[in-house]
């Protein structure tokens, strides 16, 4: 096959005229005004490339219509399939156009569209989420169900829907994330972040969306296309901003193009069955072994996910041009990669530099489930010299979690262990290119809920929800946190149950104070006060920090900048301890006292204080 250069994405509406085989053409359409003029179109149907007449292509390709030149055709092994790489003029104007393909024997031609892009260029949407964000993690089939008729949708593989079943689907939807929007705005949420809402046409296990079977669909159980866009207006009228999560390195066994391969190269083929073994060290081991790094990167995630082939430029493109397109279609401002450690990690660094070249402000953060901070490091923007590195702006940072607020608030006090943990991880920092782009959380989808990591020692919750809203990085809470939910995960299933109150048919309604419990409500505002607190901290969402070793069990760091100092002091104990606040002059310098944000109540720096066991304290200081 002909080596391709990595285009802008490109999609569009297809109408067969001389051809009588019907065909798809991804991506649907596309935009004028892209900084890359080169767009790369896959067409897909029966005998498709029988249809398409044997151009002779000059150097300079040939016009086919009006701001647009055809400069090569590409077939397969596979004539289902034709790639046309065009290019779009500078001054080309939107508006639907007719492709001609012509020869003295042959003509083919379909429709397409170009579309004005957005508003704003960039300012509007594409904006970035920064550590002024707080995130909140949705899985939409668990969180609310705001139309019910869409719970099934006629002629799709996985008919489930049983709420009583972890792993049937429960018929939360986009519409039921509209409906309590109002809810996040006033727990202090910023951003929205989805599980991924493309198409998962699968026989079972749909309701997680990591096996996308088309990438230009959104998946009609949760309203489809019109109601992914008309979420991503909701919440930019709000102020408010949109992650979407984006699998590239694999797909559903049941996508179109697994079902029915370009090429054989599509994917990453092996003599029997090889799973990946979930082992990055082989990535930058100077000591590893390639066949180790192979199946790693190669292998498949699961059975019904297979593993796709980013080394192909086809594959490549694909994925890159979908990237775009998502963006650019539904206003998307973040963008949250999954699986991020096992993609060809040279194809990531061109694929967030495509992102990026048409859209300086987003932000990029890679899922890097491993252990050990300079192993997650290397995934990202870093201060390390190494023979690859990674442009990726930010990080999920699970060593916060592992290694830093679990172990916290879990273990007993040691030399290197309890909260000397946390303290350890982050005085590894000096890896990062910069930590404040890092993302950091309690749980997730994929993890015990936190308070069933601290065996429901709801004042353990609170001592990591204080620390998740004042340590440096972007905050994420998944959905529930802010009111008790729990669940261990194993397996996954038990940690995505629904948000009571999502279904009409829900005894209690947790979105309402009228439907929590005190101990439930008590949290809520807990969560609130110091969300909304954040939102206005320059300190915290921008400064810089200070974190002191810990004694006795007790941990304190500051934030700070010109404008503010916020001192956060932490007793991971059961036990009262007595703490002199003089020890950290070096941050309180003229100031005398300090307000708890929570209570209101203002404490003398120059005294000691007796911190009650279990309790976290977060002082604005005042001079």
């Amino acid at each position: 096959m002909k080596k391709l250069f990595f285009f802008s994405c490109c999609l569009l509406v297809v109408h067969t005229v001389y051809c009588q085989t019907n065909y798809t053409v991804y991506p649907t359409h596309w935009w004028i005004g892209m900084k890359n003029p080169h767009l790369q179109l896959m067409l897909h149907g029966k005998d498709i490339a029988h249809a398409i007449p044997q151009l002779n292509l000059s150097s300079s390709g040939i016009r086919i219509a009006d701001g647009l030149t055809l400069q090569s055709v590409s077939k397969t092994e596979n004539p289902n399939y034709v790639f046309l790489d065009l290019m779009i003029e500078k001054n080309a104007k939107a508006g639907v156009r007719e492709l001609k393909l012509v020869t003295p024997d042959k003509q083919f031609s379909f429709k397409y569209e170009l579309h004005p892009r957005r508003k704003g260029n960039g300012t509007s949407y594409a904006q970035g989420v920064r550590s002024q964000d707080f995130i909140y993690l949705i899985m939409p089939d668990r969180f609310a169900n705001g139309n019910y008729n869409n719970d099934r949708i006629a002629d799709m593989k996985d008919q489930s829907l049983n709420r009583d079943s972890m792993y049937h689907r429960h018929g939360g939807d986009l519409q039921g994330v509209m409906d309590h929007l109002d809810y996040l705005k006033e727990l202090g949420v910023t951003t929205v972040w989805l599980t991924p809402i493309l198409e998962n046409d699968m026989p079972n296990r749909t309701e997680h969306g990591y096996a996308i079977t088309n990438h230009y669909k959104v998946d009609e159980r949760l309203g489809g296309i019109t109601a992914y866009q008309q979420l991503s207006d909701a919440l930019h009228k709000r102020g408010m901003k949109l992650i979407q999560d984006a699998v590239y390195n694999h797909c559903g066994l049941f996508h179109f193009f697994v079902q029915d391969p370009p090429s054989k190269e599509w994917l990453h083929q092996w003599k029997t069955f090889t799973q990946t073994n979930y082992k990055d060290q082989p990535l930058y081991d100077i000591h590893g072994s390639l066949a180790d790094k192979k199946v790693m990167q190669d292998g498949w995630f699961t059975r019904q996910m297979p593993d796709l082939n980013q080394s192909n430029p086809f594959v490549a493109n694909f994925l890159i041009q979908h990237a775009i397109w998502s963006v650019e279609e539904f206003g998307v401002d973040g963008w949250r990669i999954d699986t991020y450690i096992y993609n060809d990690l040279d194809f990531m660094n061109r694929c967030n530099q495509a992102l990026l070249d048409e859209y300086p402000h987003l932000t990029m953060f890679g899922e890097t489930w491993v252990h050990g901070t300079a192993n997650q490091a290397y995934f990202g923007r870093n201060h390390m010299e190494t023979p690859f590195k990674s442009n990726l702006i930010g990080v999920t940072d699970f060593q916060t979690n592992f290694y830093g607020i679990n172990p916290a608030l879990t273990q007993n006090f040691g030399w290197t262990e309890g909260v000397n943990r946390l303290y350890q991880t982050l005085a590894g920092d000096f890896l990062y290119d910069d930590p404040m782009n890092n993302v950091i959380f309690l749980d997730n989808h994929d993890m015990t809920r936190f308070l069933s990591q601290v065996n429901g020692d709801q004042d353990k919750l609170k001592m990591g929800i204080g620390w998740l809203l004042t340590c440096r990085g972007i905050p994420e809470m998944y959905y529930g946190t802010e009111i008790l939910m729990k669940g261990i995960s194993n397996p996954d299933g038990l940690v995505r149950g629904d948000f009571p109150g999502g279904w009409k048919e829900d005894l209690s309604n947790k979105f309402e104070k009228v439907g929590r419990t005190e101990l439930e409500n008590n949290m809520f505002v807990w969560t609130k006060t110091l969300a909304n607190f954040r939102k206005n901290s320059s300190a915290i969402t921008t400064g810089r920090m200070m974190q002191f070793a810990p004694e006795n069990w007790v941990y304190t760091y500051f934030r700070y900048d010109q404008k503010q100092t916020v001192m956060v002091i932490m007793n991971t104990s059961t036990e009262e301890r007595i703490v002199d606040p003089t020890r950290f002059g070096e941050r309180l310098k003229t100031f005398t006292k300090g307000k708890n944000i929570i209570s209101n109540d203002r404490m003398e720096l120059n005294t000691t204080w007796n911190l009650p066991g279990k309790t976290i304290w977060i002082l604005e200081l005042e001079k």
